[in-house]
């Protein structure tokens, strides 16, 4: 290389060697940046970079690797790699099932309350109206203690309809209520009733009693004009109290597939058939059926 060419490359070689201090200068602040912000109190350093502690993990968590996303001192040093990873936190199950509730911890229905007694519920479906509000609650069937410790139907149960005027704008008088009690023979008619087809039930509270005729009571179940639904009407003629009182509701098509479908699911119930069926055990069963006269067992 001539002297010619070595002085014109000086120029060169001088601004190469600038330029390398320059970075030097910059990875020097860069490392000095790094270390004073990895030292600070409030950037606590996890020994595993791909974990967080666990009160920090969610459902998702995207965790950057390699390398910070930051800008200090005019610095900017961008990841060189990036990890997506999905961590999901124990204490996320915990919150969870806090705010939805945990079926597995939570207490169920006990079939005893406090004092040791079966526990008893009450339950009932409402419609509301304009004119007026209709509630059906089922009552239970009642049973006698035989000499043998078995138990025996006395009564069926029935569904209990309540009729109440309305008093107001969605207010409703119970105190005025008008009552019908439906057999579970009119269950089953009211349950097989076709969306054009109408009944009518007829009660006499006091029938075989001296006031025989004083108080009459008349259920009509119509359909709609439009064939949307059907008329409840209660009509009820008290003599006694000098009653003579007509309350109506109109069912729609799906209020009515409601009240059927609680009619079919009770009805086992309300005629006892529950609770011989809760009754029956594989052992009873075979002593029971030996040597009995079934048809199926004739000649």
């Amino acid at each position: 290389v001539s002297l010619s060419e070595s002085v014109k490359e000086a120029p060169f070689l001088l601004r190469r060697n600038s330029q390398r201090g320059q970075y030097s200068g910059v990875n020097k602040r860069r490392k000095g940046a790094m270390s004073q912000l990895l030292s600070s109190p409030s950037m606590a350093v996890n020994p595993n970079p791909f974990i967080s502690p666990p009160r920090f993990l969610s459902l998702s968590s995207v965790l950057v690797a390699r390398g910070f996303a930051m800008k200090r001192n005019g610095i900017a040093s961008k990841p060189t790699t990036t990890v997506k990873l999905s961590v999901k936190s124990r204490q996320t199950d915990y919150f969870e099932k806090q705010r939805f509730g945990d079926s597995s911890s939570s207490p169920s229905y006990s079939s005893q309350n406090a004092e040791g007694l079966p526990a008893r519920f009450y339950v009932g479906h409402s419609i509301y109206k304009g004119k007026a509000a209709l509630t059906v609650e089922p009552r239970a069937p009642e049973f006698v203690a035989l000499d043998s410790g078995a138990f025996k139907l006395s009564k069926d149960g029935f569904l209990l309809l309540q009729f109440a005027p309305s008093a107001g704008v969605r207010q409703y008088d119970w105190s005025k209520k008008q009552v019908f009690s439906l057999s579970v023979t009119e269950i089953g008619t009211l349950v097989s009733l076709g969306p054009r087809e109408s009944c009518e039930f007829f009660h006499d509270p006091n029938k075989g009693k001296s006031d025989e005729g004083k108080v009459r009571k008349v259920l009509k179940v119509e359909p709609l004009p439009d064939g949307s639904g059907h008329f409840f009407n209660l009509s009820v003629q008290n003599k006694l109290l000098n009653v003579d009182e007509s309350i109506y509701i109109p069912i729609t098509r799906a209020e009515f597939a409601v009240l059927v479908s609680a009619f079919n699911f009770v009805l086992p119930y309300l005629i006892g058939w529950h609770a011989f069926a809760n009754s029956i055990k594989p052992e009873d069963a075979n002593r029971m059926n030996n040597g009995g006269d079934y048809e199926w067992n004739r000649s």
